[in-house]
């Protein structure tokens, strides 16, 4: 009984089965919101010096991102959906139309697999015994297709939408307190922190070394927001009077 009890906290408990969750979605559009909103306001910074106006440039940015991000995973989602679809109904006309042709694509698969013999012409008389099952074969070793649930698109549009907005707002908190100096040196310092924070969260979750997958995460992102700083100091304006 005990070895049961400690197979079923190793499956279950300490070492679950990572299923679809949200947590792709709300890497993607935190990361993408804190990169992009934390480009534009140390752009803006460095080209006006007006904290109001990085304030006033960040909250737009950070709206306008946050939708957009949405409608990208919305119709990702659902493109997902429509190329899975229309390649599973090709299949199905391929093993009605050409049957002979498909069933060969079937014993290459599992010849590339190591199976020979007997093995080999059961699992193909197994798997071409039903249609669903060998279309569904087909889509996942010939297409590397899995099916994409339409009903997740606008979960995923709004968690992807709402963590663009919280993932924005990072980088902007210490223009709400410190002056524009510090705050774009500290912008920098917590957007770093909170890339560094997620990429070795995501390697957690699934494979990987926590530490570089953290510092990959933060050099590049810190990188590519300081692109904003530099475009924002080339085109500086001029103090007034």
């Amino acid at each position: 009984m005990k070895p049961l009890l400690e197979e079923f906290h190793h499956h279950y408990l300490s070492d679950p089965h990572k299923a679809r969750t949200e947590i792709s979605d709300i890497i993607l559009g935190g990361q993408d919101g804190l990169v992009n909103v934390l480009g534009v306001i140390l752009g803006i910074a460095a080209a006006t010096g007006d904290p109001r106006v990085v304030i006033i440039a960040g909250l737009a940015a950070t709206f306008a991102e946050s939708v957009s991000m949405g409608a990208v995973a919305y119709t990702s989602t659902i493109a997902s959906a429509d190329v899975y679809e229309s390649e599973r109904e090709r299949e199905y006309r391929h093993i009605q139309k050409a049957p002979t042709l498909e069933r060969e694509e079937i014993v290459e698969i599992y010849q590339g697999k190591g199976f020979s013999g007997e093995v080999l012409d059961k699992i193909v008389e197994t798997i071409t015994a039903s249609p669903d099952v060998w279309v569904a074969v087909m889509m996942a070793e010939e297409h590397g297709l899995t099916p994409t649930n339409r009903s997740h698109a606008l979960r995923s549009a709004f968690v992807v939408g709402v963590s663009a907005i919280i993932g924005s707002l990072i980088p902007m908190i210490p223009f709400f307190v410190f002056p524009i100096t510090l705050s774009m040196v500290l912008s920098v310092v917590v957007a770093a922190i909170s890339l560094f924070a997620v990429g070795v969260y995501k390697a957690r979750l699934t494979i990987g070394n926590p530490g570089k997958s953290g510092l990959e995460m933060a050099v590049i992102g810190t990188l590519s927001a300081l692109v904003g700083y530099a475009v924002g100091v080339l085109l500086k304006l001029p103090s007034s009077p």
